[in-house]
């Protein structure tokens, strides 16, 4: 089994666990991308606690689901944005988000990943990995 995209397969076992209700789910392999993005994802209160598993290969994460996310998922092509971009919520963010203040979209910028409201507090741009609501 060759996995082509890490960020998506751990985001997708999020929305299946959290669709089935579960309180918890493991997601394998690990990467340091797949830390940043859960760490964004807690600061915003989507997950509770997350711990990293070293099992001796790739590594294994388990995430403690708190029931608050309806639809998580990657962003495919990744789409550089600007600040400007970010800060004016137009018409292609309105795809990933259903309205103005619901969710959030993961951004990797030159400091780091965090959401895009981090992001334009910050006055950085970046590259579109996910979005949550």
């Amino acid at each position: 089994m060759v996995m082509m995209d890490t960020l998506a397969n751990a985001l997708a076992a999020i929305q299946n666990a959290s669709m089935r209700s579960k309180s918890e789910v493991l997601i394998m392999p690990a990467s340091k991308l797949i830390l940043n993005v859960l760490k964004v994802l807690q600061r915003e209160g989507y997950i509770g606690e997350f711990e990293y598993i070293d099992d001796g290969r790739w590594g294994k994460i388990k995430v403690q689901l708190l029931g608050r996310i309806n639809k998580i998922g990657v962003i495919k092509p990744r789409y550089s944005v600007t600040y400007r971009e970010l800060s004016e919520f137009p018409d292609w963010l309105k795809r990933y988000l259903p309205a103005y203040n619901i969710g959030i979209l993961i951004v990797s910028t030159s400091k780091g990943v965090m959401s895009h409201r981090e992001a334009v507090e910050k006055h950085v741009g970046g590259v579109l990995l996910a979005y949550v609501y």
